[in-house]
């Protein structure tokens, strides 16, 4: 049996837990023992609007990113790069790479990293850049 306090505790959780995936901190100033149900109810619904809003965004910056991602590749082998393999060590040529984290950074930094494009790419580099010992 789903009881009204039971209710109110999870709500009051996924308020908490779903404020960090909307706004990117937990719900901490929140009052829950304040709220009524409904407040509760009704908070938890604009949470999960703005949890769907921010992945939303989240993946329109990933989606151009990526797209700004393969029109430097294509203009680098257009610029006489010849092949994507080349084009990409043209491109990291000037950073220096320590060790896979490195790598990882370096495709953070393009906003493309936690795309299955971006962990494909971490790979294809790992043969690519040259490491450089402490």
């Amino acid at each position: 049996m789903y009881t009204e306090a039971q209710e109110r505790k999870d709500l009051a959780l996924y308020i908490y837990e779903g404020h960090k995936d909307a706004f990117g901190v937990k719900g901490r100033h929140y009052d829950f023992d304040a709220m009524s149900l409904e407040d509760l109810r009704s908070e938890a619904a604009y949470i999960e609007r703005s949890i769907e809003e921010s992945i939303a965004a989240e993946q329109a910056a990933e989606a151009q990113a990526l797209e700004e991602f393969e029109h430097c590749v294509a203009e680098t082998i257009r610029y006489g790069a010849g092949d994507r393999q080349t084009a990409l060590r043209w491109m990291t040529q000037g950073e220096t790479f320590y060790h896979h984290q490195c790598v990882e950074h370096w495709v953070w930094n393009q906003g493309i990293l936690f795309t299955d494009y971006g962990r494909e790419l971490v790979k294809e580099l790992m043969d690519i850049v040259t490491f450089t010992e402490y």
